[in-house]
């Protein structure tokens, strides 16, 4: 995307931790060239659990703060996008939607690189585009393309970007956390001084899975790093009516927590910042981020009918992950209300034009419904519904 109407004179980007580049290229302004550190405060405290917290003031720097709002505001419009595509039939299947929680996935990204990994669940979309993954990419596998992330074959759930460290997408409830812990023995045992993120929902918490991994990461004390995005409904159940003890940060018992405010992303880049040094040198660590997703758990889910409109609306107002970076963005006089409203004018564009290329990229191949199978050699024969003709032979 092309904001050179803005003006000739480039922010450079100065990055403060070992951070990712802006999904959107660098805003080109005529004010404030001036990237110096700026020092933030988190909304609210960070609460530890067996650890000391981390400070709560935050070094940024104008490219950073205005990459974090772009970086948000694209999510935020991709998803907004996506509902529209699924509620017209051109996205099939099971479709959840991120809209509220965008402040995880930008302020961990500040805060780690790319060999670090992420694995998530099912809530994958924006984790996919944090890790380097293109828009038409993400609109190509949503709509079953030969041109999307996992050749069209995945869908909303199974995004995937192995160069970008992005281990997936997994539609089995809790069953990424495990494979994190995984990913994290593997990061150990190469000595290469990295960590993996695994998330999982409030709704996912209770699994018996995360914390056998956790006991062994424990034990072996592998760079893992738990991550509760807690948007405080799994399905359309409150988390206090599925959970004794919904504190998930101190779940670990014997391992260190922190609860952070996930629609603050300079808390999150600092949790994470944290969380990495921690792992690297301990062993593992949660995180609860304390979040909110603005759509139902997915979309055949209206999500009204479990919580009030009034507490959609009231978060919104008072907690909105965007908004908050643009008035921090308005206070320090780094750009003009104007001139962030252009921004997601040029941002809506680009999520039309991506659309509308992947719109062009053709379906898969039906011969692609048997690569990728782990198992060869079995000659196991595809017939049609009637069982009588014969569709095609695995290799």
């Amino acid at each position: 995307m092309s904001l050179s109407r803005f003006a000739s004179c480039s922010i450079r980007r100065r990055i403060l931790a070992p951070a990712s580049t802006s999904l959107v290229p660098p805003l080109r302004r005529s004010i404030s060239t001036d990237d110096s550190p700026i020092t933030v405060e988190t909304g609210l405290p960070f609460t530890a659990h067996n650890c000391d917290p981390p400070s709560r003031a935050v070094q940024t720097s104008t490219s950073e703060l205005l990459s974090f709002f772009k970086d948000m505001a694209l999510m935020r419009r991709m998803e907004i996008a996506a509902d529209s595509l699924y509620k017209a039939k051109l996205i099939r299947g099971f479709c959840h939607l991120y809209d509220g929680q965008e402040a995880v996935a930008v302020g961990m990204e500040a805060a780690i690189t790319r060999r670090d990994c992420i694995i998530t669940a099912y809530r994958d979309h924006c984790i996919f585009l944090s890790r380097g993954g293109t828009l038409v990419e993400a609109f190509a596998e949503l709509m079953g393309r030969r041109d999307g992330c996992s050749k069209g074959k995945g869908g909303s759930m199974h995004f995937y970007r192995k160069e970008g460290g992005f281990y997936g997408g997994h539609g089995i409830v809790g069953a990424q956390v495990p494979l994190g812990c995984g990913l994290a023995f593997a990061q150990k045992y190469s000595k290469d001084e990295n960590v993996t993120f695994a998330l999982y929902g409030d709704g996912a918490a209770n699994q018996g899975q995360l914390f056998e991994a956790l006991n062994i990461a424990a034990l072996w004390e592998l760079p893992a790093i738990l991550v509760c995005e807690n948007n405080h409904y799994g399905m359309g159940t409150a988390e206090w009516r599925a959970a004794k003890s919904p504190a998930y940060y101190k779940r670990g018992d014997y391992v260190p927590g922190l609860k952070v405010d996930g629609m603050d992303a300079f808390a999150v880049k600092q949790a994470c910042k944290f969380a990495k040094e921690h792992a690297l040198k301990n062993g593992p660590i949660i995180l609860e981020m304390d979040t909110y997703r603005y759509h139902g758990h997915s979309m055949s889910d209206p999500g009204s009918t479990y919580r009030t409109r009034d507490e959609i609306s009231g978060v919104r107002q008072e907690r909105d992950p965007i908004e908050r970076i643009r008035k921090m963005i308005l206070s320090h006089e780094i750009a003009s209300e104007k001139e962030l409203k252009d921004i997601e004018k040029e941002i809506r564009k680009e999520v039309d034009e991506a659309i509308a290329k992947a719109k062009e990229s053709p379906m898969p191949d039906p011969s692609e419904l048997f690569t990728n199978v782990y198992v060869k050699g079995y000659g196991v024969e595809s017939y049609g519904a009637d069982r009588k003709e014969l569709r095609a032979v695995l290799p």
